[in-house]
């Protein structure tokens, strides 16, 4: 069992709670450490895990990959029983169903948590991307969709186009979609498994990943600046290392770092659209999970990865 799996709140305390250089940026965390709590603890060992790549708001493909993986019925309800679900976010931008895949999502994480199973969604790249303001990935459908959905809880963006906000009033910081983000991690650990959605290095575990969730979270909330390492080929949301058809020796070498310094087995990305399907590279210590499952990309099959202990299986089917 991995010794960091019993974290509280959010399974990847790894380094605890580092003092941050900022004391000023500490307290305001330590302020509201108990409105950025994730979620409540996971179970040490489950029995299952299934982890799903980048959804990119296409809502059918969401309930085919989660009937795919056992989790719901025809009704899109729990059917999971203890089960963790692990999507490792972007679960939006490309496609018009946004926000119909995050409150699926968070539905579902009810209904699971009421029978002991689970579902996290992480944080991805598009997730902050909104937050920040950047739209260039968002359809016109999706704006549209929050127009129609969404009111404006917020004094409307100088110079932002009127059909654009009310999706900018539910993704800045402290939103109504901005709010529901904060409780997605960057990073996780479930049992002994780390799962991110571009890669993890030694130095964010020295950072505190725990930190570095509430961080984010405490962004999203509207409570902190934006921290500097969501953004930037190097950042846990954007890194690409471990996701090259071939990694280089020294990409796979900082892995082994990184996960030795998680005590974890393997890593879990997504991010980076692998052609060949789900795989395994690096001696099998990094899994990339990111099919293209939209159907932006086209693509003629589902799949997600199960997890039982250390027993790992592509689950498939076609579209």
């Amino acid at each position: 069992m991995n010794k960091y799996g019993l974290a509280p709140l959010l399974l990847a305390s790894i380094m605890g709670c580092e003092i941050l250089a900022d004391q000023s940026q500490k307290k305001t965390l330590d302020t509201h450490r108990q409105t950025v709590a994730l979620a409540a603890p996971l179970p040490p060992s489950p029995q299952r895990i299934v982890a799903m790549g980048d959804l990119h708001g296409d809502v059918n493909v969401a309930v085919k990959a989660l009937r795919l993986a056992g989790a719901i019925d025809v009704a899109t309800h729990w059917i999971g029983g203890d089960m963790i679900l692990v999507q490792t976010g972007d679960k939006i931008d490309r496609g018009d169903d946004d926000r119909q895949v995050i409150d699926l999502f968070e539905r579902l994480r009810s209904e699971a948590q009421a029978v002991g199973g689970d579902v996290r969604t992480l944080s991805g790249n598009h997730e902050t991307m909104n937050v920040y303001g950047d739209f260039r990935y968002v359809t016109e459908g999706s704006f549209q969709d929050f127009t129609n959905h969404v009111p404006i809880s917020m004094e409307p963006i100088p110079d932002l186009p009127a059909d654009q906000q009310a999706r900018a009033a539910a993704f800045r910081p402290g939103g109504r979609y901005a709010k529901i983000l904060a409780q997605h991690p960057i990073m996780l650990i479930v049992g002994n498994s780390a799962f991110v959605h571009g890669g993890i290095r030694r130095e964010h575990v020295e950072a505190g990943i725990d930190t570095m969730n509430r961080q984010v979270a405490a962004w999203m909330l509207g409570k902190m600046e934006r921290p500097d390492f969501v953004k930037g080929s190097d950042s846990p949301l954007w890194m690409r290392d471990y996701s090259e058809t071939i990694p280089k020796e020294a990409a796979c070498a900082a892995l082994q770092d990184a996960l030795s310094a998680m005590g974890a087995k393997r890593m879990v990305v997504g991010h980076t659209i692998q052609d060949q399907g789900i795989n395994a590279a690096c001696g099998d210590k990094v899994w990339r999970i990111d099919v293209g499952l939209s159907k932006y990309y086209k693509k003629n099959v589902i799949q997600v990865l199960e997890i039982k202990g250390d027993s790992l299986r592509v689950l498939s089917a076609p579209r």
